[in-house]
Order: structure tokens, then C-alpha cells, then sequence
């Protein structure tokens, strides 16, 4: 005796016979792909072992209260709640992180990629040196003093003995440690050094595009430079462009060592305070790692929230 399936039964029954069953997919995949793999598990190791660990260690420890000489004592979300309702500084340095981070992560970024634009026009030799020229302050070492001599507050700081001379001042301005001016000074330094690898990312990607893209446009309608960067340049270098869109978020949100360099730590009225300089206060200078846990988890959702963003607009190129 036969039965007789009706139809859409029969495509249920078929659904569930052909879903495949994902653990079994992905050891199929390794097994695929162990030579991959292989090649991979060192790098992956050493990932695993300096940057996944440590991130899910500190996210623990900011639940605890810890000075690194005794265990860590269970104290719950008290760090937190610390962080955003008893600590003034905290709030301080998080409105300059954002604010730095607003105008140095977008400016920085496209001025990196319309600079490598403009000189991956330009001969190779030429090209060559202005890259090195553009590049260069980014590896300075003593480029710091040479900003506070510009800066300096008494009448022997260039910048103070320009405007005194053109009438433009009475007396000088401390430049680097009245809280009016502290901020707009290290933005303007961090800016003057942005162009580091993201700089040498965009070169890159520029040179790796196949200049039949451009004939190929050209044909199909392509009738000036803006259009030939928005619909055949940006699209195909969207690699670069994501990296070096993490590499400035993550410039932005960590800057502690330039503000500390220029302004002192801390600086004055915390005017030049960030959340890393804040991290540096309570872990390295005071101990309170499980404090200083906290600060860091929440400068990482941060970053990581930001990271999101930027990732969803850059898919919307071309």
C-alpha cells in the first residue's frame, strides 16, 4: 500500500533533509583547508594569546576591585557606577577623548587618502621623495621638543614672538598650559603626524589597481576625475580604506603620550585629560587595576561601536 505525501509536506521533508548540520561544516572546512590552517595557527597563537586573552581577562577584571598585590575581590558593576556618577575626571576625559577623536579620526583620514591620491600622480622618482617628506615626521623621535619651542609661553617661542612682533599680542600666551588653547595645540600636532601608515596603506592600494578599470569607465560613461575616484578608485581599494579607517579610530581614541608630551600629566584643569591618560593614572600610577579595567572596557565598546559605524558607511562606496 502506498502513501501518498502531498506536495508541500514533501518540500518541508526535503527542507529539512538537505539543511546541513553546521558543526559537521565546520570541520569539513578544516579539514579542507588544514594546510591554511597550518600556515595561520602561529599567528593565531600568538593573537589569541596577547590580545583575545588579555581583552576577556580585563573585561573580568573591571568587575573586581584589584591593586595586583592581593586576589581579586568581586565588587560587580561598582567600578562602573564609580566611573560615571563619582568621577568628574572620568566625564573630563571622556568629552576630550570624543571631541579629539571627532576632529582628528575624519580629518586625519582624509587627508591621508587625498594626499596618497594627489602623489600617486605624480613620476615614480618624485613620488618617491614627497612620500618619504610626508611620511617623516610620523618616525621623528624628538618632534615634541621641537612643538613646545614653538609653543613655549614666554616671548622666545616662535609662535608668541611672530604675533608680538606683527602687534597682534600685548603679552604671551601659554600656549600649553592655559586650558583655552591646550587642546587645539595637540590636536594640531597629532594632525601634523597622522600621516603614518594609513598614508602608506593608501599608496599602496593606489598603485595595486588595474588601470583598465579606467579604460573600461571611461567607456561606460566616466566623464571626470571625481567620478573616476567615487566609482573605480574608492570601490577597489576598499581594503586599504578599512584599514586605514581602523587605524585612524583607533589613533584617535588612544591618544594619552602626545597630550602628556605637550601639556604635562596631568595637565591643567585636565583640559588635555583622555581616557588612556586616565587609564595610565589609575593602573600605572596608582595600582587600582580593577578600576582601570573598567576605564579600558569602555574605551573598547567605544572604539568598537565606532568601528561598526565606519565599516557600515565604507560599505556604501560606489
Amino acid at each position: 500500500m502506498s502513501v501518498r505525501v502531498p506536495a508541500q509536506a514533501g518540500k518541508a521533508v526535503d527542507a529539512v533533509q538537505i539543511r546541513p548540520n553546521p558543526i559537521k561544516s565546520v570541520f569539513a572546512g578544516l579539514r579542507r583547508h588544514k594546510t591554511s590552517y597550518l600556515f595561520l595557527l602561529p599567528y593565531l597563537s600568538i593573537f589569541v594569546a596577547f590580545t583575545v586573552i588579555p581583552v576577556l581577562m580585563s573585561i573580568g577584571l573591571s568587575f573586581t576591585h584589584y591593586n595586583m598585590l592581593e586576589p581579586p575581590q568581586w565588587v560587580g558593576w561598582q567600578n562602573y557606577i564609580r566611573l560615571f556618577l563619582k568621577d568628574d575626571i572620568f566625564l573630563i576625559a571622556v568629552k576630550n577623548t570624543f571631541l579629539f577623536a571627532a576632529i582628528t579620526g575624519p580629518l586625519s583620514y582624509l587627508a591621508c587618502l587625498l594626499l596618497a591620491w594627489m602623489i600617486n600622480e605624480l613620476p615614480p622618482k618624485v613620488r618617491a621623495f614627497v612620500t618619504l617628506l610626508f611620511y617623516a615626521p610620523s618616525i621623528s623621535g624628538n618632534v615634541y621638543l621641537i612643538w613646545r619651542i614653538i609653543f613655549s609661553g614666554d616671548s622666545y617661542g616662535l609662535v608668541n614672538g611672530f604675533l608680538l612682533r606683527w602687534g597682534l599680542l600685548n603679552e604671551p600666551i601659554q600656549w600649553l598650559q592655559d586650558p583655552r588653547y591646550m587642546m587645539a595645540v595637540v590636536i594640531l600636532v597629532v594632525l601634523w603626524l597622522s600621516l603614518g601608515t594609513s598614508f602608506l596603506v593608501f599608496i599602496a592600494g593606489l598603485q595595486g589597481i588595474d588601470r583598465s578599470l579606467y579604460e573600461a569607465g571611461a567607456i561606460d560613461g566616466i566623464r571626470n576625475r571625481l567620478q573616476e575616484l567615487w566609482y573605480i578608485t574608492l570601490p577597489a581599494m576598499r581594503p586599504q580604506l578599512m584599514f586605514g579607517a581602523v587605524m585612524s579610530i583607533t589613533q584617535s581614541f588612544s591618544v594619552s603620550y602626545q597630550a602628556i608630551a605637550l601639556t604635562g600629566f596631568p595637565s591643567t584643569d585636565y583640559a588635555a585629560h583622555t581616557i588612556v591618560t586616565h587609564l595610565i593614572d589609575y593602573g600605572n600610577v596608582r595600582f587600582e587595576m580593577g578600576y582601570a579595567c573598567a576605564i579600558a572596557t569602555i574605551l573598547f565598546f567605544a572604539m568598537m561601536f565606532t568601528q561598526r559605524t565606519v565599516q557600515r558607511l565604507l560599505r556604501k562606496i560606489g
